[in-house]
């Protein structure tokens, strides 16, 4: 069985997300590793394309983006930008949604609620991702995403794997 850094074994790893509380909580075989404030949206759940809403239900982690970079860097459409978030940077740049560090990028796998035609969650570019250090966690506000702190987002980069399971529930 392959090894994560941290310890933590690629079987029996799952990622589950409470809107409500929300919170993120890291499990390994029924034994919690990580719980911590999140941001969801700012509209509430929902599976809708453009209802800037976090969709529900059953996930996976599709794919795993920014390995290497350097803490606080930008990607727009997935890519690092070369720019490193500062809050100079967020006052020149007031209504952007920055999407920092790293990014997590989670697919539906229940067709029909969070997969294909209008509800697909990875063709709505739904991640997990961190943001500026002045951003709330602990309540609502996000365009759709899961935001986290950087540092724990860190953490959580380096605990999971791509296929990942991620459950997301009200």
């Amino acid at each position: 069985m392959s090894e994560l850094k941290g310890g933590a074994s690629r079987r029996g790893v799952n990622i589950e997300i409470s809107i409500g509380k929300q919170r993120l909580r890291l499990w390994q075989g029924g034994q919690l590793l990580m719980d911590v404030a999140v941001s969801t949206a700012k509209n509430g759940p929902g599976e809708e394309t453009n209802s800037e809403r976090t969709p529900r239900g059953r996930h996976i982690i599709r794919a795993k983006i920014g390995a290497g970079c350097p803490v606080n860097s930008v990607f727009v459409a997935r890519r690092p930008t070369g720019e490193i978030y500062t809050p100079e940077l967020g006052a020149r740049h007031p209504g952007r949604d920055w999407i920092l560090t790293r990014i997590l990028w989670l697919c539906g796998m229940e067709p029909g609620r969070n997969r294909f035609g209008r509800v697909d969650t990875m063709r709505r570019y739904i991640y997990i991702h961190g943001s500026p250090d002045h951003v709330a966690m602990g309540a609502p506000g996000s365009r759709g995403c899961v935001r986290m702190r950087n540092a724990e987002l860190l953490e959580l980069f380096e605990r999971v794997a791509a296929g990942t399971p991620v459950d997301i529930h009200d």
